[in-house]
């Protein structure tokens, strides 16, 4: 299948995509702020630089976008058209990344959450989301959020 726009214009708008400081970190980092946590923005010093970091609670915060971490079942995980192979496995290489870093924390005695981009949309569901979260963090190495 043929892109419909120009390889240029395709680049401008690849190049707008930014992988800190987006719309959904904001949102969640509101909302932990709101709720009295203190934390590190993209511990650089971690696996996976986490992009939200509490020392306090040895827990770390991903935001994950549906799109390029592939959220099951969720309306934002489509797959391109074009160029389909390069697609699937910068796809591939991304969930297999995530894993490494998961597990590589775990290693290290952090506690991992992951929220996805979804969650973040109405305020009422990503304030739910953030409290089941943390609330549950005592029993749980990893939380996985689901949309």
């Amino acid at each position: 299948m043929v892109d419909r726009i120009t390889r240029k214009h395709r680049s401008w708008n690849m190049s707008r995509i930014t992988s800190k400081n987006t719309a959904p970190e904001l949102a969640v980092r509101s909302v932990l702020h709101k709720l009295g946590y203190r934390y590190r923005l993209h511990g650089k010093d971690l696996p996976g630089n986490p992009d939200i970091v509490l020392p306090r609670h040895k827990t770390v915060v991903f935001v994950h976008g549906c799109f390029w971490h592939r959220h099951a079942r969720c309306r934002y995980t489509y797959s391109p058209k074009s160029n389909q192979a390069a697609w699937n496995r910068k796809f591939r290489e991304n969930v297999a990344r995530d894993r490494s870093n998961v597990r590589a924390l775990r290693a290290l005695g952090w506690r991992i959450v992951v929220i996805w981009q979804c969650r973040t949309e109405r305020l009422e569901v990503l304030q739910q989301t953030i409290r089941k979260s943390f609330s549950i963090l005592s029993s749980a190495a990893t939380v996985k959020l689901r949309g």
